[in-house]
């Protein structure tokens, strides 16, 4: 099944646009020409994106939206239908991060990222796929992670919304293919973004309040949002499945395939990193 060549014209729904891979990829869609239906819980991100979007010619819907609340996402949904009259691409992006190991990870903290990272990808799927249906056309693109596909210690709350998402994104892709729509599940590696930062972070004894050194590893060491951007886009015209995204990632996804004991070491090597002091 070929996938989306032309992003002229077309309606493209992103979530979490206000910052890092989301804005990322909604001005990259801008520049081709994308007719833009964004949302992000943070207003000021939001209105900084969509008068980027606009400086490109590019129209451009902007909501504020919490997509861990089902009534807001199907309002944006129903709003993006009666103001575009389709949605041709969703992107579903927004999500948090824990970084946390087992013991320290409350219920309330699993409640929360599943909240967001899980439900809102299943609500917002649940909101604009009726609609790709009835025209039996379209593509859905899922941010999960190069966690959803290997994990590893001190993020076990993550790691468990991004296999969600990476096996959510599998069975879809096999169940629309009758209907001719394409999904993809994007798996990025270390990207600069503000996840880190953003995230509820506690894991080495001596880290300083909001774990501002993994914010710092992931600045200096971390792959441009850009780069993730890119690889949405190609995705989409190509109709991937699976897509790691940065050398790192394609390590890690490789390893658990090849040699289970690699995997292992690899993974224990990222926890020493990350839990001890």
């Amino acid at each position: 099944m070929p996938g989306i060549k032309d992003f002229k014209g077309k309606v493209t729904v992103i979530t979490g646009a206000g910052s890092g891979i989301g804005r990322a990829t909604a001005l990259a869609f801008a520049k081709e020409g994308s007719d833009l239906v964004i949302a992000d819980i943070h207003e000021e991100r939001l209105k900084e994106v969509a008068g980027k979007i606009t400086g490109y010619g590019a129209r451009v819907l902007a909501r504020r939206v919490d997509i861990s609340d089902r009534a807001q996402v199907d309002e944006f949904a129903e709003a993006a239908i009666r103001e575009r009259g389709h949605v041709d691409i969703l992107f579903n992006n927004a999500g948090v991060a824990i970084g946390s190991s087992f013991e320290d990870t409350t219920i309330e903290d699993f409640q929360w990222i599943f909240s967001v990272n899980f439900w809102g990808v299943l609500f917002s799927v649940k909101a604009f796929l009726p609609h790709m249906i009835s025209r039996k056309f379209g593509h859905v693109v899922n941010t999960s992670s190069v966690s959803g596909l290997c994990a590893t210690p001190g993020m076990a709350a993550y790691c468990s919304t991004k296999f969600a998402i990476a096996g959510l994104g599998e069975s879809l892709r096999a169940e629309m293919k009758k209907y001719g729509i394409g999904v993809s599940t994007i798996c990025p590696g270390i990207i600069d973004t503000r996840i880190v930062a953003d995230g509820r972070m506690k894991l080495k004894k001596d880290a300083r309040a909001g774990n501002q050194g993994v914010a710092d590893f992931y600045k200096r060491f971390g792959w441009p949002p850009e780069r993730v951007a890119s690889a949405v886009l190609s995705a989409v015209r190509n109709n991937r499945s699976v897509i790691p995204v940065g050398p790192e990632a394609w390590v890690q996804w490789f390893c658990k395939r090849l040699s289970q004991k690699g995997y292992e070491l690899s993974s224990e090597a990222v926890g020493r990193f990350l839990m001890e002091p």
